[in-house]
Formats: structure tokens, C-alpha cells, sequence
């Protein structure tokens, strides 16, 4: 095994900020997939799917998803609220999926500091019941693509890195 934690989840949800806790905790390098992939692409996620569609962004998922599996060990993995679909994710690593209500997610949002230009970021996110739609979707497969669900809604950052290296752990 690669040693590797991914996370997934929805969008807003802390993977980002998870990872880079479990990070500071252990030492270990961090990758963010959707850094990646604006890198390969030399644009951002949104001018992608504005310029390129949807199925051009997921082919970049993918082309990240392979070259992790063969690349990247002992790394914490962030994702972008898609990449739980990439074909074989299992082997690339422990999946924990951050899970949140979608009322948990979209306060936290808002009421972070920086919440207008996260919104921003995330252009689904303006169309509230669009945004649902997705969350309630995608929530079984979420679940069925993770190898534990960690619930994050209203917690401390520090404590669920600390839930997730258990757990990490606990499979060795």
C-alpha cells in the first residue's frame, strides 16, 4: 500500500485545511488534486469547465489520479468534490471521506473570513438549490467509495486530523 491518505468529500467541506493539519501533524507533503490539474492545465478549475466542459476536466482527474497511483507515497491527498469518481482510487491510498450536512458546509462557508471569495471560488455554490441537489446525489457515493467516514460538522480541525491518523493507523 502507498501509505497515502485521500480525502474526499463535497465541496467546502475542509479537505484542504485537513490536509494540511495532518500535514503539520506528521511531517508528511501534502498535494492538493484540483492545484494539480489548474497546473496541468495552465487555468483555473471554472476556466476549465467554461472552455474545455466537464469531461475534459474529469480526463485531468483522471491523468492526476494515474500519476499519483505510480508517483506518490506517505502523502496526504486532497481532492476536489469529484475525484472520489476516478477509476481505482482505492489504489491510491487509504479513501476517508469528510462528511458534513450541506447546511453545516454552507455556514461555515459563510461565515468564514474569507466566505465571499470562497463562494466566488465556487460558483455552484450560488445556486443553493443546485448545490443540494449535488450534495444529496452524491452522498451515497461518497460513502460507498470511502474506506471510513469522519464527521467534521462543528469540529476542530486539529481533532479531526487526529481521528483520521487513528484510523490511518489502526490499518497499517
Amino acid at each position: 500500500m502507498s501509505g497515502n491518505i485521500i480525502l474526499i468529500g463535497f465541496m467546502g467541506v475542509g479537505k484542504g485545511r485537513t490536509a494540511r493539519e495532518i500535514s503539520r501533524i506528521t511531517g508528511r507533503f501534502s498535494l492538493d488534486t484540483d492545484d494539480m490539474i489548474e497546473s496541468l492545465a495552465k487555468k483555473k478549475i471554472r476556466n476549465i469547465f467554461a472552455d474545455e466542459g466537464e469531461a475534459a476536466f474529469r480526463k485531468m482527474e483522471q491523468q492526476t489520479a494515474d500519476w499519483l497511483k505510480s508517483c506518490v507515497t506517505n502523502t496526504i491527498v486532497s481532492t476536489g468534490g469529484g475525484f472520489f469518481m476516478v477509476k481505482k482510487i482505492h489504489k491510491l491510498g487509504k479513501v476517508i471521506y469528510l462528511h458534513s450536512s450541506i447546511e453545516g458546509i454552507i455556514s461555515a462557508i459563510q461565515n468564514h473570513p474569507n466566505g465571499a471569495r470562497k463562494i466566488k471560488k465556487r460558483p455552484l455554490l450560488q445556486n443553493l438549490d443546485a448545490a443540494k441537489k449535488l450534495y444529496y446525489k452524491r452522498l451515497p457515493l461518497y460513502r460507498h467509495a470511502a474506506d471510513h467516514e469522519i464527521n467534521v460538522e462543528g469540529r476542530d480541525i486539529n481533532d479531526v486530523a487526529k481521528e483520521i491518523l487513528r484510523k490511518h493507523m489502526k490499518q497499517k
